[in-house]
């Protein structure tokens, strides 16, 4: 034990170095002298500048402080330690050590944990009594006294010490316990000690842990107020205190609740709030206090409010959820959006969860239209890019000079930023062409059944709700998913490449135009805030479906960060071409050349090529290895195409490989068949091709093929909305729910069941009642437009 004058200081360390071996208390007490912080005012503007203003900034926190409130230590029982929960705290702070960060804990935990020592100790003491004089019946009556705080903690904090120090001994990282009170900061020198400790500590590459001296401390006053002055009366007072004396950059205070509510949580309509400003707190409703602990979320915002304007940052989040703790504290550091965030700076927009409400709210209207007024809104937009075409072609032209500057994009990516008056020209006919699927698509009667007499079923077409569509350095995208979200009757929320910047702007201005023909503008939202993609996927309570629009890589990032959002897409575009034994030499030719050359970073490109074994005798193999080579695509062997070789390309390491680039994958085959078995061992199900002149072969390849696309002679790279004849489309999906392959208009659409009735009961149908089930279909007979019902 190492004491100092003030708060108490205990160190371990298990490496050659040890801080109780070598460090003095005159050395300790000689360093980083901090002007005085008067108790009885709000904080200065700490010297390290201000804090962060938004959460992606987090990722340069060098110095934080970890509080970890009493629901977070201790059990439900309150009596002892959560040690799963503690142990992968430790091994997050450990982590961001190890990482270079100065990492310091406030903690709690002392009392429960004396709690539970003492408990044991008398329980063990009076059994011994118990036995000794009246016999082992009547243990069962014996009760326990009641506990006094201060001597449950003096009895506790070694204990939770030594916890500490052994958890944090398994990623070699050395601790120091320190123990505070409040009289430790109302006395300059010592709270100038205490400051020029931690600040050796951090030096030194320990990690203090900090706690409240609970042996020593008077009663707490869990009600003072805290305007202007932080007195250490919880532990969120001292963490608070402590990160703006130490020049902290970021306070993350766990509790048992996801963050800060706008009333109490479990209440109706509480909404967790993202990040919190200063002028916000008129509008929060305050709940009870934590299940233990003295410090309620009314004393945890008032602290971190202090902190934020002494220049700290602040996360308020959940330590004790078993899905998030293992990985709260750094996915807080990585900037992901979790808890709620103090902030000083409030944003000139509306946040991203507005922008959904609002996109919800102007959708339902928008579903309401009636037929002709929304495709008459996508025509209008179809217009506009004729109209405004210099407008956007100039803001294209700004992203690509900023693409080709930076040097990061490549050639097929660049591509796809760039638009051009033939672009937009195909664009505007596409839109055109959904205008028209727009008359008849929601409120669409599918089915009417007579249940009974004068009840009527009908079940028809629907919105989704609202979409959420992510793509890429894409820009083309924005007008066809707002037209098919229009069309459809769906709100929509953009997040587009950050390379296409400009261009989405202007796109998404004009459809806000096109869409205020008909009071709907909010409808279309584009997320231009720093939102990460991970953060989107997590609002499950707000957004129906997302689509991504993109890379392979990008659809499967979001398949996995999805939190309860279901997900169209494909995972990969791993398209085959088979070459059957009867197919035509310049049908090979022209379809492979397409399939592989025309666009190969596009999903629906050629990956594998499977050749009929008796093509490998034939003066067609040579020509197809003659083009590709021509085309500069390379060829890796399959298996037994390499067998077959004396001298072969490189054989490919996997058969499941999606190149994205001028490579393929030749494989060969003994028929059919064996083509369809290994397209269904190693494809996706996105598209796939057989060239064959032979049409039962065909025929039988397209029936028993189980992909989302399915050609004969054709090349793979119709697989596309606009190429169907769907005007567009918001993906291609390989799923075997929903919609499949290129996914229009229909694909938004979902369905609902309306009942017609007459004061039938279900009990009118029972055993005893006095009505049959009929269960007629009756002839389908779309209402008039404009009086379907759609909402």
């Amino acid at each position: 034990m190492l004491c100092l004058q003030g708060p108490t200081i205990r160190t371990s360390c298990h490496r050659p170095l040890c801080l109780s071996l070598s460090l003095s208390v005159s050395f300790l007490m000689s360093k980083l002298y901090l002007r005085p912080l008067h108790l009885h005012t709000a904080p200065q503007r700490s010297a390290h500048g201000s804090s962060f203003a938004h959460r992606g900034e987090l990722r340069q926190a060098k110095r934080i402080v970890v509080k970890l409130g009493s629901a977070v230590v201790t059990r439900g029982d309150e009596c002892g330690l959560a040690l799963g929960r503690l142990a992968s705290i430790v091994e997050q702070v450990a982590m961001l050590q190890n990482q270079g960060r100065e990492m310091m804990i406030v903690t709690s935990g002392a009392v429960a944990f004396g709690k539970q020592r003492l408990r044991h100790e008398i329980l063990l003491s009076q059994s011994v009594r118990q036995a000794l004089h009246s016999g082992h019946n009547q243990l069962k009556d014996m009760s326990l006294p009641v506990l006094e705080a201060r001597a449950c903690a003096a009895a506790g904090q070694s204990g939770l010490m030594a916890l500490y120090e052994a958890m944090f001994t398994q990623y070699s990282t050395c601790t120091a316990q320190v123990l505070v009170t409040n009289l430790d900061f109302h006395d300059d020198q010592k709270r100038q000690n205490l400051n020029s400790t931690l600040q050796e500590l951090l030096r030194m590459n320990i990690v203090p842990i900090i706690n409240t001296n609970d042996a020593v401390v008077p009663p707490p006053e869990p009600n003072s107020d805290l305007q202007g002055v932080i007195s250490i009366k919880d532990n969120d007072s001292l963490a608070a205190r402590l990160a703006v004396e130490m020049k902290a950059d970021l306070l993350i205070a766990l509790s048992d609740v996801e963050g800060l509510y706008n009333s109490p949580p479990g209440t109706d309509d509480a909404k967790l709030i993202d990040i919190f400003y200063p002028g916000d707190q008129q509008s929060i409703i305050y709940g009870t206090k934590s299940r233990v602990g003295i410090g309620g979320m009314e004393a945890k915002v008032k602290a971190a409010m202090w902190a934020l304007q002494g220049g700290t940052s602040v996360v308020i989040a959940n330590g004790t959820h078993p899905k998030v703790t293992g990985h709260v504290i750094t996915d807080i550091v990585e900037g992901k959006k979790v808890g709620t965030f103090f902030s000083e700076i409030k944003p000139a927009g509306p946040t991203v969860e507005h922008q959904t409400e609002m996109a919800r709210t102007s959708g339902r209207t928008l579903a309401s239209l009636h037929p002709d007024q929304r495709s008459e809104i996508i025509c209008h937009l179809a217009e506009l890019l004729t109209d405004k075409k210099k407008e956007i072609l100039t803001a294209n032209k700004m992203d690509m000079d900023l693409a080709v500057n930076a040097g990061h994009l490549p050639p097929a990516m660049l591509k796809r930023l760039s638009l051009s008056p033939s672009k937009l020209s195909s664009l505007a006919i596409g839109l055109r062409q959904i205008a028209v699927a727009a008359q008849d698509s929601v409120g669409r009667v599918l089915r009417r059944t007579r249940v009974a007499h004068n009840l009527e079923l009908e079940q028809i077409t629907v919105p989704i709700g609202v979409l959420l569509v992510i793509f890429e350095a894409r820009p083309d995208c924005l007008p066809q998913v707002s037209a098919l979200a229009i069309a459809s009757g769906n709100a929509l929320l953009l997040k587009g490449g950050k390379e296409a910047a400009n261009t989405n702007r202007v796109l998404h201005q004009l459809t806000q135009e096109a869409l205020s023909l008909h009071g709907v503008r909010e409808a279309v939202q584009l997320v231009s805030t720093r939102e990460e993609v991970e953060d989107l996927c997590r609002l499950d309570k707000m957004i129906d479906l997302i689509i991504p629009r993109g890379s392979s890589q990008l659809v499967r990032n979001i398949q996995r960060a999805a939190k309860g959002i279901p997900v169209l897409g494909h995972s990969e575009g791993i398209c085959h071409v088979y070459v059957d034994g009867e197919a035509s030499v310049d049908k090979v030719i022209k379809i492979v050349r397409d399939s592989k050359c025309d666009y190969p970073a596009a999903c629906n490109a050629m990956e594998s090529l499977l050749i009929h074994r008796d093509v490998l005798r034939m003066p067609l193999f040579d020509q197809i290895i003659d083009m590709l080579r021509t085309e500069q695509v390379k060829i890796h062997a399959g298996p037994r195409f390499a067998s077959y070789l004396t001298f072969s390309p490189s054989e490919a390491k996997s058969l499941r490989t999606e190149y994205g680039d001028l490579e393929c994958c030749i494989e060969v085959v003994d028929s059919m068949q064996e083509a369809v078995d290994h397209i269904h061992k190693y494809g996706s199900s996105h598209t796939d091709v057989i060239i064959t002149e032979n049409e039962d072969t065909a025929e039988q390849f397209l029936q028993q093929l189980d992909s989302a696309c399915v050609f004969w002679n054709a090349s793979s790279r119709f697989a596309d909305g606009y190429r169907f004849g769907l005007g567009a489309e918001v993906g291609i999906s390989t799923a075997r729910i929903h919609a499949r392959g290129p996914v229009g208009l229909e694909g938004l659409l979902t369905t609902k069941w309306v009942l017609r009735g007459d004061g039938h009961t279900a009990a009118d149908f029972s055993e005893q009642g006095t009505m049959k089930y009929l269960h007629e279909n009756l002839p389908i007979v779309q209402p008039l437009v404009g009086q379907r019902d759609s909402n």
